[in-house]
């Protein structure tokens, strides 16, 4: 199980990086487009049509690495206050339920880039990028954060019956501890 989580955070972490140079690109295009039309009066082309695809990779480039570290938003009220197996029970209910949405979501992305790719779909503007590899990389994006969701869900199945509580592992990559609160 220890080898899986090492190449799912090392995946992660290429993933999340690529995404933050689509950030840096889209900004980049973003600020030069803006610069360009107010002071130049002339326009960059296809900067809209970029942070369009590079949104995808932004936000699911992300999500498994949120996951990793358990960092996803959720309602301390309650789960601070109970006991470690309550606590892991919860955890198994919010995995199941993760799981199911993300697995109808990766069901219907899969479907729309395969569509996308079949009729050469491609964005609407004066530069026409194709728009199949953000889909394809919603659906992997997806994919790989259910990997990471149901590596989970059986460590938290573990913690019900054994009642640890979330244990603070060394991660494969230094400064990526799972389950940690910066």
């Amino acid at each position: 199980m220890k080898l899986i989580s090492a190449i799912i955070e090392r995946v992660a972490l290429v993933v999340l990086l690529i995404g933050g140079l689509g950030m840096l690109l889209s900004m980049f295009l973003g600020v030069a487009d803006i610069v360009g039309t107010q002071v130049l009066h002339v326009p960059v082309p296809g900067p809209y049509e970029i942070t369009e695809s590079t949104m995808v990779l932004i936000v699911f480039g992300a999500l498994t690495y949120a996951q990793i570290r358990r960092a996803h938003i959720r309602v301390e009220l309650l789960h601070a206050r109970v006991g470690p197996q309550a606590q892991a029970a919860m955890d198994v209910f919010a995995d199941v339920a993760a799981l199911v949405f993300f697995g109808l979501l990766l069901w219907q992305a899969k479907m729309e880039a395969e569509y996308s790719y079949q009729i050469n779909e491609r964005t609407v503007g004066l530069v026409r990028f194709p728009l199949y590899p953000a889909r394809i990389v919603l659906a992997a994006g997806t994919a790989l954060l259910m990997l990471r969701l149901a590596l989970d869900l059986i460590i938290d199945i573990r913690r019900v019956f054994t009642g640890e509580p979330l244990e603070q592992d060394e991660s494969v990559i230094p400064g990526l501890e799972p389950g940690g609160q910066d």
